[in-house]
């Protein structure tokens, strides 16, 4: 990719050169290219974060609405439940401590949360495209990214009249022009997927309507542009293939297991999905010439987790670390915390493995903390985005 930096007319052969110490044009150039790249080197000083997504990135959206994601959750970092699908930290947490600001807090959540530095529209459960069923029928979110980005037009709206009131109001919510600065993040996709699998379609039927999906991604990128976003931080879909709940739940043929251990199939269509994410973000780049969109390959180093776990520092990446039962230690009836009853008394038996700082994933359908910093400390470089610039310059187009 060609970034794009600010055009200076050349100085024509005819006239006197413009500037006394540049004597050739090869030194005008060279000029021009050292001028770009302080210029594509300028950290954006991103003033929040906006984010919408699914579990891999909700920080309490879900559990505000239907109640807490319960222990052993967050025993690694916060010492109890913190909203979070995961013994700890996510993603989106290190995103923000690298860039020096709070955790976000839920949108849905209403109590002790801060919205100065942004706000997370992230669901566990939620999907680019409507479900519609009911959390209990199916298991995922009515929070789609239609909903959340409702909820976030609603925000941007209503936070600026009630900021007006002073006081506790004006502390908590953001200035206007933090949302033509601030970051736009998006982690969302793997349930679209999995809902096929759920619903019995079959692999090529799943495929057929991922078009659809993005079309809808693809317009909510658009909605949230025309509300004032500029900077888009994209994370593509990991390797569902890969995960307990997926591997337990959908059937497949012996040969369609990887070297890794994971389903094929599953993971082919992931990275059909990437495919056409990244072709879409390159359509939005022609189609919002203002806006810097950034596509991340998350699912190369989740996969990598997978495949090379032990050159990591993880051990048996395919199974749970909190969980009970089966291969996995993944029962989708009795999941990480579960109880089940032995003549009349509850007994725990979806513990926490005694190390999850080298488990991969946590229940069988999360990361842990200790995958989800590795994870991050890949990608923060910029070495796994197109294009390849770093998280604080996320802001410059290219």
């Amino acid at each position: 990719m060609i970034p794009f930096y600010p055009f200076f007319p050349l100085p024509t052969i005819c006239s006197a050169p413009p500037f006394p110490l540049m004597k050739t044009l090869s030194t005008f150039l060279v000029f021009l290219f050292s001028l770009s790249l302080a210029y594509a080197a300028t950290p954006c000083d991103f003033p929040a974060i906006f984010n919408f997504g699914d579990s891999n990135s909700d920080t309490g959206g879900l559990s505000a609405a239907f109640g807490q994601a319960g222990p052993p959750a967050g025993e690694s970092f916060f010492h109890g439940p913190a909203g979070r699908y995961c013994d700890g930290r996510l993603v989106i947490d290190f995103l923000a401590e690298s860039l020096g600001m709070p955790y976000l807090s839920a949108f849905l959540d209403s109590v002790g949360s801060n919205f100065s530095h942004g706000a997370n529209f992230a669901t566990a459960g939620s999907t680019i495209r409507p479900q519609n069923t009911t959390l209990h029928q199916s298991g995922f979110s009515p929070i789609s990214l239609n909903v959340q980005y409702y909820e976030f037009n609603d925000f941007k709206h209503r936070s600026q009249l009630i900021r007006k009131k002073g006081g506790v109001f004006k502390k908590l919510l953001p200035k206007a022009r933090v949302f033509s600065r601030a970051l736009y993040t998006f982690d969302i996709g793997q349930n679209d997927l999995t809902a096929g699998y759920f619903l019995n379609m079959t692999t090529n039927e799943v495929r057929a309507y991922i078009p659809d999906v993005l079309g809808q991604f693809k317009t909510y990128v658009k909605n949230i542009h025309h509300l004032g976003g500029r900077s888009f931080w994209i994370h593509n879909t990991g390797p569902v293939g890969c995960l307990a709940y997926v591997l337990d739940r959908v059937p497949v043929e012996p040969g369609q297991i990887d070297k890794a251990g994971c389903a094929d199939p599953f993971n082919q269509v992931a990275k059909y999905f990437n495919l056409k994410l990244n072709e879409t973000v390159v359509q939005l780049r022609k189609e919002l010439p203002s806006a810097a969109l950034t596509y991340v390959d998350a699912y190369s180093l989740k996969y990598e987790l997978f495949s090379q776990a032990k050159k990591h520092g993880f051990v048996n990446p395919l199974r749970s670390c909190c969980g009970h039962g089966g291969k996995y230690n993944y029962d989708m009836h009795v999941g990480c915390g579960g109880k089940i009853k032995v003549r009349g008394k509850e007994i725990l038996v979806g513990k926490p493995c005694k190390d999850p700082s080298v488990a991969v994933v946590w229940d069988g359908v999360h990361y842990t903390q200790a995958a989800n910093k590795w994870i991050f400390d890949q990608i923060v470089s910029g070495a796994y985005s197109d294009p390849p610039i770093p998280l604080k310059e996320a802001c410059h187009r290219h």
